[in-house]
């Protein structure tokens, strides 16, 4: 190749520095054309003072490599640090985490060797916009955010990685059995793309049925979709079950930028040891050269280390007694693969990458859509209550003469489910109550009876916390209904 293709590269906290070296090492020996731009992030740049753990110099670096090769760190316990990888995920849109997890068996022992399945897990939505609040005594809550944009350009990446890497099947993974709206719309956007690649056959699972498959049958899975909470989980769980924690590499793709690392953590016991395993970060730098355009790279050095399983060199934490010949260091471990480049395994499938020598880009093409019609119908409001034994018909009694413009009180529910009118006596009742508001015939409402209706309950002495406004899009229900309702 004429030029090298810079990137930005951190060597972290605890053993980061230790793997980061033998990697690079690799890469220079298979003749990877880069350059690096070497940033400082983690332990020693929070104890500076810097709450997000990395440099303002260093975001300059990322956009323009849009390329991060990062090595893990170490967070300092206590309050008032923030998550580095966090924080770089959302500063920079990366929305796709992809984690491959494949058995390495015999070399690594698994009970599913013929284990070899992708999980691109949506990265900036779900439960981790971490958007909480404490409402009452009793009651905290954490808002759960889907987007369509966002659940269609997750799901648009999962079937172009599995056409670029040539993989037969997507599986989404939701719970929308429960959560219809909110996880039903992740499934509904699943199934509008899936029908954009007839050549890759789609299936969903129930994400509890789904994680209890991938530990006991993983083999049966090639590229998984799913939410942000639910891939967080199913990814260790596929890496667990392969026997490679370890071993693992992970992408963070956006739009521009793209982020390639370890799973595992800094591992500050054993740092400066020269013990660590480099191979979690060496295969995700091998996805960084498949990114970057360089895949002839990227198979050279994937083939070689999967050589150097073979041949029996191992670190300390994969090396077993009958499978291992020759426990090694990190850098022996390195050279061990660097003596290997060009030569093929064996007994596992040699490393395969597309060609064609572009760089990949994370930019998916979203459908157009025209905007619903959206009506107000109705008010849920959020009152903070435990007066009177917390009797529903005691509170449900009173807030009953509410009457803003033929806008009145429907039901009561207590932690979804119905509990006025006619709820059950045995249902346990908190002091966070869900009051709803409609017109009798369910007709259309103004924001001014809404805030009439808030009046009203706070004259009749009730403490309203919050309020949400129940609507319609194109006449279908945008609100899920109370359990008894």
């Amino acid at each position: 190749m004429s030029s090298k293709r810079k990137i930005t590269v951190a060597y972290g906290d605890g053993i980061g520095p230790e793997i980061m070296k033998a990697t690079l090492s690799i890469l220079e020996a298979a003749g990877a054309a880069i350059e690096t731009d070497v940033i400082e992030i983690g332990e020693q740049v929070y104890l500076r003072g810097i709450s997000a753990g990395i440099e303002p110099r260093a975001w300059d670096s990322l956009r323009e490599t849009k390329v991060f090769l990062k090595s893990p760190i170490t967070t300092p316990q206590g309050g008032g640090f923030k998550s580095l990888n966090v924080t770089t995920r959302k500063t920079l849109g990366l929305y796709a985490n992809v984690r491959p997890c494949k058995a390495y068996s015999p070399y690594i022992r698994t009970h599913f060797p013929k284990t070899d399945l992708v999980i691109i897990r949506e990265n900036e939505e779900d439960l981790y916009a971490g958007i909480e609040h404490r409402q009452t005594d009793e009651v905290y809550q954490c808002l759960k955010l889907i987007t369509r944009p966002g659940s269609e350009k997750i799901v648009r990446y999962a079937f172009e990685y599995a056409r670029k890497y040539n993989r037969k099947k997507v599986t989404c993974m939701t719970k929308d059995n429960i959560m219809k709206l909110a996880d039903g719309l992740f499934h509904k956007v699943f199934n509008e793309v899936a029908k954009e690649y007839p050549e890759i056959e789609a299936d969903h699972k129930i994400i509890d049925i789904g994680t209890a498959l991938i530990a006991d049958r993983p083999e049966m899975f090639d590229v998984i979709v799913t939410l942000n909470l639910y891939g967080d989980i199913i990814s260790d769980v596929a890496a667990q079950v392969t026997g490679s924690v370890g071993l693992g590499g992970s992408s963070n793709v956006g739009e521009q930028v793209a982020m390639f690392e370890a799973i595992h953590g800094s591992a500050p016991d054993i740092a400066g040891m020269d013990i660590a395993n480099p191979s979690g970060l060496l295969n995700g730098a091998i996805m960084m050269l498949v990114h970057i355009g360089q895949p002839e790279v990227a198979e050279k050095i994937s083939n070689a280390w999967m050589k150097t399983l073979e041949d029996g060199i191992h670190t300390g934490d994969i090396y077993h007694e009958g499978n291992s010949k020759k426990k090694v260091g990190t850098q022996e471990f390195a050279q061990a693969v660097i003596e290997r480049l060009g030569q093929k395994p064996q007994t596992m499938s040699p490393a395969s990458f597309a060609k064609g020598g572009e760089e990949s880009s994370g930019v998916m093409k979203l459908t157009k859509r025209e905007s619903a019609k959206k009506e107000l119908i109705g008010v849920d409001v959020f009152i903070d209550w435990k007066e009177d034994q917390r009797d529903p018909n005691i509170i449900g009694d009173r807030l009953r003469q509410v009457n803003a413009d033929g806008l009145k009180l429907r039901l009561i529910t207590n932690r979804g489910v119905k509990v006025y009118p006619d709820g059950m006596k045995e249902t346990f009742c908190s002091d966070h109550w869900r009051v709803r508001f409609f017109n009798a015939d369910e007709s259309t409402i103004t924001h001014l009876q809404t805030i009439e209706v808030l009046r009203q309950v706070k004259e009749l002495g009730f403490d309203f916390i919050k309020m949400e406004h129940l609507y319609t899009f194109n006449g279908e229900r945008g609100f899920s209904l109370a359990q008894g309702e």
